[in-house]
């Protein structure tokens, strides 16, 4: 039984921001309609966010989405982008994610918490400020290249679960207003791909602007983070393990590629408000 009104949280990570669902059951949305995700994630009639993610137990979810991988954690972050598409995983959202369930009680932040995704299992620990998720393996996918209006750059493609390219700019301005989505070779990202554009300030230190697919341009991404980092210490040459700070507009994130090619970002997060509405008045 679908409820009519239910609660939301608002967070971020970075202000890469989200709505969050508390569903933990299943029983209070069942298959997330894409229009709702819509709705909640409109900045001038909704909540407002970059994506909504729901709380949900795996087994829960997995009792009305056949699509779920076959993974052993008991929670699983339910992630869709602004436009109401599906995500394999997002970096800021999964700390948002595992602080509201510590906050709510369901998790122990001194006893590492697996939350299962679309693109796998992530194990995050929590610090004192920093809350930091085992990202996976990095796999670096050889080039391609990307355009914003008249100018086109060559590009490192790299999964994190989800699909990115990243490209070396002199600017971050350089971008333009990242108003559109960058075009790119759809035989690469038949699912389309997170472009990050990415300036060398120091050894060890970069930053970048990011167009997240189904999302525009973002304050921040922790996938993009990690995958902007791969690819600088693969196009430099530097042997891992590598240590990186990536500044993003919305903040600071730290990233580290081990040797066995796992990813590690860490990064703060916050729950920022929460309420309730109902699909009724999304639609008003």
């Amino acid at each position: 039984m679908v409820s009519a009104t239910f609660s939301w949280l608002k967070g971020h990570g970075t202000e890469n921001d989200f709505v969050l669902l508390p569903d933990h059951d299943g029983t209070t949305h069942g298959p997330l309609a894409p229009d709702l995700v819509r709705a909640l994630s409109d900045r001038r009639r909704g909540i407002g966010g970059d994506g909504v993610l729901r709380v949900i137990r795996t087994e829960a979810l997995r009792a009305f989405d056949g699509r779920i991988p076959d993974i052993d954690a008991e929670w699983f972050m339910d992630y869709r982008n602004a436009d109401g598409s599906l995500s394999e995983m997002c970096g800021n959202g999964v700390r948002v994610f595992a602080l509201h369930l510590v906050e709510s009680g369901l998790a122990d932040p001194a006893e590492p918490l697996f939350v299962g995704t679309r693109g796998g299992t992530r194990t995050v620990t929590f610090g004192d400020d920093q809350i930091s998720v085992d990202m996976g393996v990095a796999e670096l996918q050889g080039h391609t290249k990307v355009c914003v209006g008249d100018r086109g750059w060559e590009a490192y493609r790299v999964s994190l679960g989800n699909p990115h390219a990243v490209t070396f700019v002199d600017e971050l301005a350089d971008a333009g207003p990242l108003l559109e989505a960058p075009v790119y070779d759809p035989e690469d990202f038949p699912g389309g791909v997170n472009v990050e554009f990415v300036r060398r300030l120091l050894p060890g230190h970069i930053a970048m602007r990011v167009y997240e697919r189904g999302s525009g341009e973002t304050r921040s991404c922790g996938t993009g983070a990690c995958a902007a980092a791969v690819a600088t210490a693969a196009d430099q040459g530097v042997p891992r393990p590598v240590r990186l700070r990536v500044d993003v507009p919305g903040g600071r994130l730290h990233v580290r590629w081990h040797e066995d090619g796992r990813v590690d970002l860490a990064g703060p997060a916050a729950i920022v408000a929460r309420g309730e509405t109902s699909a009724d008045l999304l639609r008003q």
